[in-house]
């Protein structure tokens, strides 16, 4: 396993996925949200781009197997920070050191482009991601709240 990993490192590259191209994640994006229709992503996703979104593609030969789409904002309590946003990694290649190889370029990305720090949600239900995020360096400051204005 641990050599397949270095020789599947060898091979990847992280990228910004340029906004005329931010189609090509919407089935990566299907993965983390099976009840959405393809197009109410993709409207999502034109109304995302507008308000600042983007997005770091990991690819494996060219073949896009990860993503962490993420936010630039300033806010009073944190300054400029970068929100990471449905970080995923295809299935067959997770528990590879993929995720904290694109979570380390995203950070260095941020930094480069005057963030101070970074900060993200990750739903309670999903252990897997929190104990990630944990290990990270990520620490739990609160709780994310939610309501429906329909």
């Amino acid at each position: 396993m641990f050599s397949k990993a270095i020789t599947l490192a060898m091979a990847t590259e992280i990228k910004l996925i340029q906004s005329d191209n931010l189609i090509s994640i919407i089935p990566i994006i299907q993965q983390l949200n099976p009840s959405l229709s393809e197009t109410t992503l993709k409207t999502r996703l034109e109304e995302m781009v507008v308000q600042g979104y983007q997005c770091a593609g990991l690819y494996l030969a060219d073949r896009l197997i990860g993503i962490c789409g993420f936010w630039m904002m300033t806010k009073f309590y944190v300054g400029k920070h970068i929100e990471p946003d449905n970080v995923f990694i295809l299935p067959k290649y997770r528990r590879l050191g993929f995720g904290k190889q694109l979570l380390e370029w995203v950070q260095e990305y941020g930094k480069s482009q005057g963030c101070i720090a970074s900060e993200l949600n990750c739903y309670v239900s999903n252990e897997t991601g929190n104990t990630f995020w944990e290990q990270e360096g990520f620490e739990k400051i609160g709780y994310h709240y939610q309501k429906p204005l329909e």
